[in-house]
Formats: structure tokens, sequence, C-alpha cells
């Protein structure tokens, strides 16, 4: 099923056609719970991985013996969705954060899990380095690397054709640091829309007219900064939302200036931002639907991937929001 974003509430660029000069194109992804397979763009896995190619690993240093065991993580989602029995029940009260991984030393190496693998056929908008045409990204599901305690993004990029013979078994972690760092698998259906340059790095003139236009006292007027600007939900492209830290300068160490690649989001709406539930998705709203992937980063953020604009080679950056 495709996945629609409801027209704007209101034409923002009618009220401030100024506003049409930071306008710009993301590619929402709507990842969505589904059987996926190597050969489409997905969350959760399984990747087009080469079976001649090492699956990549963790080799940070960092403990990981202690979390919780990816096998009961997965079971646990299975059966609260089924509805489980009374003997289920009591099986999921003995699933417990410990260490379940004690063989492991803080610098052996750890499968990386699979998070997204995007295909340039599926997802308009994305562009790839060279050749390639398929993007897999993979994360160390541990707050243990770089100076931020992320979780350990590592970019991979492909032509698909050079595939020939797909890693029939894609190993994985035993343990993950938090559950909701396991992405459930899910089923991609990218749409283009149009959004706005976040507010505060509008020019004063139009933050300005913004203000003047906004109704501050009504709590559910039209907000720009909720319905006309930026969609919430994991993204490719477009502007990078400020809403915790005030808009920063992600620059390359190259001196050069960073693209926001891939923003991977907790949830794909929440009360603030209804007006962009796709129209297919109206009749869930209020459910739990807005977590398909399972994945919730920070205290509920959004992840953003940058890279750099002139060399992807060059080390990424990420930045929770």
């Amino acid at each position: 099923m495709t996945r629609t974003t409801p027209e704007r509430p209101v034409d923002i660029e009618a009220v401030i056609p100024d506003l049409s000069e930071h306008r710009g194109v993301a590619t929402r992804l709507h990842p969505r719970p589904g059987t996926t397979t190597p050969e489409r763009s997905s969350v959760g896995g399984p990747f087009l991985w080469p079976s001649d190619e090492p699956w990549p690993q963790c080799r940070e240093p960092h403990k990981r013996r202690f979390g919780e065991r990816l096998s009961e993580v997965r079971l646990t989602r299975k059966l609260l969705a089924a509805g489980p029995t009374e003997e289920e029940y009591e099986l999921l009260r003995t699933f417990r954060r410990g260490r379940h991984a004690p063989w492991l030393t803080d610098t052996d190496p750890i499968p990386l899990l699979p998070v997204v693998q995007l295909r340039a056929q599926d997802v308009p908008g994305l562009s790839l380095p060279d050749d390639a045409d398929v993007l897999q990204v993979f994360w160390c599901p541990f707050n243990a690397h770089g100076a931020d305690r992320h979780v350990g993004v590592h970019l991979f990029w492909r032509k698909a054709s050079e595939v020939t013979e797909v890693m029939a078994e894609q190993p994985e972690p035993e343990v993950v640091g938090r559950a909701e760092y396991v992405p459930e698998p899910c089923i991609l259906h990218p749409e283009q829309v149009v959004e706005h340059q976040w507010g505060d790095l509008l020019p004063y003139s139009i933050r300005a007219r913004l203000d003047d236009w906004e109704d501050w006292e009504d709590e559910d007027a039209v907000s720009y900064q909720f319905d006309l600007s930026i969609p919430p939900g994991w993204k490719v492209g477009g502007f990078a939302p400020w809403p915790v830290t005030g808009p920063e300068e992600v620059t390359c160490a190259c001196g050069r200036r960073m693209d926001l690649l891939l923003t991977i989001d907790s949830r794909e709406w929440d009360r603030g931002t209804r007006s962009w539930v796709p129209l297919e998705d109206r009749h869930v709203a209020d459910t739990d639907a807005n977590t398909p992937t399972r994945v919730v980063v920070g205290r509920g953020g959004r992840l953003m991937i940058f890279v750099c604009s002139q060399d992807w080679s060059h080390p990424h950056r990420l930045v929770l929001q």
C-alpha cells in the first residue's frame, strides 16, 4: 500500500511568498511492518550482502556482555502482539537484562545489526557515490560510541548487480544494549514531500511575519513548526529540525558543509504532528501504529546522519534531537 501525506492545512507560501526560497524536498520512508527480503528497500534486514564478504562487526572497545538477549527481545514482541497465554506470560516474566554473554571481552568483535537498506530505484532523491545504487546502514546497539555515547552507526554502499549470491545466514549479536535499538522488519513506502526550513534558520524578516501570523492562544491552530515545516518520521534528505539544541553548524573535518542523509525517528507522528499522518493511516492514528519500527533513539527523538557534501569516504556525523 502506498502512503499519501495530506495537503498542508495552509499554503504558507501564499501567506508569506518569500518562504518559497526556503522550500525543500525530502523523501518520507513510511516504514510499516511486513515481510522483507534482501532485494527490497527495508528496515531491519535481511540485507543484500554478498556471501563472500565478511559481515561488518563492531571493534570499538566497550562493554558488550550486559544487556538484553536479542532472541528474547524478538520473542517478547511476537508474543505480546499475538496475545500471550498464561504460560507465555510466565515465560516473559523470566526475561531480564543481565550478563548474558559473559565470554565476551570489551574488545571482542560483535556483529552489527542491520538498520535500513535503501535502493536508489525505490527511494526518489537518494543520490549515492560513484555508481552505487544500494545504501546499507548498520549499527552496534550499545550507547558506547564516540564522545556523545551514541549507537555505533556504519554506512556501506554498493551496486546491487555485483551481488551474485546473498549471504543466507546473516550474523547477529547475542546481546543488545537496549531493546529499542532492535528494528522491527518493515517494508518502506517512499514518498517525496515538500518541506520548509526550520524556523530558527529563516531570515528575521520571515520569522517576524510568521510570529504575527501564528495564533499563539489557540493550541489547535496551525503551527509552522509542527504542520508546515519538517515532517516527522524516517526520511531521506530534506532539512534538519533542531528542537533540542537549536541550530548547529554541521561541518566535515575537511571544512566542507555536511548534508543530511537520513533521519531515524522514534515516531512516525505524535500529538503535535498529526496533520502529517498519511491518509491511509488516519484510522489507526490513535494506536501504536506510529511506532512501526520499534526503534527509539535518545529519549524518543530523532537520530540524524550527515555526510560530507563532497566526499562520502570522510567520517559521517550523528546528531540527536
